[in-house]
């Protein structure tokens, strides 16, 4: 039985290369996240924030190092690679629901009602815009539910109307989650979560004071 004091993701001295590349995108990366923790992913375009969350996610392995999870984690939300296109939606989470041991009817229903996709979801996903696509990835995590969620850019999907709601559901409903968001949007960081993880230069810091890393952050994008 762990602990309760383990946490719920450990990350320790991942580094990741890829073969075409001379230098790391990452190196000797370590953090730990709790059990209903929440940190934002800071850094400038290209730092690879959106890469950090494909290996926490399982969708990209790294070159060294460990990953350890104790808590149920999402899929990357906002990452479009994990539908498989020539199925219809509803098809895509009658294989999701079967996957995670829920009941397709009442799953489906979830999503609908979340996605707002309608008559949408009886086409294949490869018709799908990338907002649609996002609507029900997002939808399918909120219905399957789980203990951490990995965002990345989501929130930024659709019209104000769908934003406050995905922001309603996802950072009020479950305000007792743990999140590991990658976003651009500082007010939205500085509103939602306690800890940051600035990528910069292929090494990042942990920062436990949110609106400093906020501060940094800025003047590296100005800089």
């Amino acid at each position: 039985m762990s602990s309760p004091l383990q946490p719920g993701l450990r990350v320790e001295d991942v580094s990741l290369t890829y073969r075409t590349a001379h230098r790391p995108v990452f190196q000797n990366l370590s953090f730990d996240l709790s059990k209903g923790g929440r940190l934002a992913l800071l850094g400038r375009n290209g730092q690879g924030k959106s890469t950090l969350i494909k290996l926490l996610g399982g969708i990209m392995s790294p070159s060294s190092g460990r990953i350890s999870w104790g808590m149920s984690q999402s899929w990357p939300i906002g990452f479009n690679g994990g539908f498989q296109g020539s199925l219809s939606g509803l098809d895509n989470i009658r294989f999701l629901a079967r996957i995670y041991g829920r009941d397709f009817t009442e799953v489906r229903e979830r999503v609908d009602d979340f996605a707002e996709l309608g008559r949408s979801l009886r086409l294949p996903v490869r018709h799908y815009s990338s907002g649609m696509r996002a609507r029900l990835a997002f939808g399918l995590s909120l219905a399957i539910e789980f203990d951490c969620y990995l965002i990345d850019e989501l929130v930024a999907v659709g019209d104000a109307r769908f934003q406050r709601k995905c922001q309603y559901e996802l950072f009020e409903q479950r305000a007792n989650r743990a999140f590991l968001m990658a976003s651009h949007d500082t007010g939205l960081i500085q509103s939602n979560c306690d800890r940051a993880l600035l990528i910069e230069g292929g090494k990042a810091k942990v920062f436990e004071d949110i609106n400093e890393a906020v501060e940094i952050y800025k003047w590296l994008r100005t800089a």
